[in-house]
């Protein structure tokens, strides 16, 4: 059997995962969480083998919550299930430790499917991403400018284009507000922006607010 963790901030998600799991014998759901704090507490009273894991939850950024369960949990089976196009979050949350990426509007039996692999050691990719990271890993790819930042600079450029402040983001990442304009700096360089505004833009245009 299958223990399944399902981590959304949004009940009715939630609600339809558990119903499609429903249907299939070999998987039971053993818990809920719609925050990344919450998720953590209860991974420690309940032992599961794989997580659903929302991009887009309250708490932790993704990719801080991602390292923070690898470090606590290495053997758990973490799969993004979510509402952004894979090819703007994928490769990082592979990076971070993710072993499958599915958006949220494909059918039932790919999350089945999804689950039953990445359980059994394996990689779930849908052929959509495949040929997305085969034209990124060509020789005459041309990448997102956003493609090129560092995660901290990544999450920077999500917090800011989320209306941050530079004090309120300095609290988060616990580093200076000095530190933290830095990066600023350097996401403005990198994009070829010059103000916040912009940031809010890019950000819109490439799907990359939550």
């Amino acid at each position: 059997m299958i223990r399944l963790f399902i981590a959304d901030d949004h009940p009715i998600v939630r609600e339809g995962l558990r119903r499609i799991i429903g249907d299939c014998p070999d998987i039971q759901v053993v818990g809920e969480a719609n925050d990344g704090d919450a998720l953590r507490d209860r991974l420690r009273e309940q032992e599961a083998d794989v997580i659903v894991l929302d991009i887009s939850m309250p708490g932790p950024p993704f990719l801080e919550l991602m390292m923070q369960l690898q470090n606590e949990w290495p053997d758990l089976k973490i799969l993004i299930v979510s509402a952004h196009p894979e090819d703007q979050y994928a490769v990082r949350a592979f990076r971070a430790g993710a072993v499958g990426y599915l958006t949220k509007d494909q059918s039932t039996d790919e999350l089945a499917e999804a689950i039953r692999r990445v359980f059994r050691g394996g990689r779930y990719i849908t052929p959509r991403l495949a040929e997305q990271l085969a034209f990124e890993l060509g020789p005459q790819s041309v990448a997102e400018p956003h493609s090129q930042l560092s995660d901290r600079e990544f999450r920077v450029l999500l917090l800011l284009s989320a209306g941050r402040s530079l004090k309120e983001i300095a609290g988060e990442l616990g580093v200076s507000p000095k530190t933290v304009s830095t990066y600023r700096t350097r996401v403005l360089r990198k994009l070829n922006l010059q103000t916040n505004a912009d940031l809010v833009r890019y950000a819109i245009e490439h799907d990359l607010s939550s």
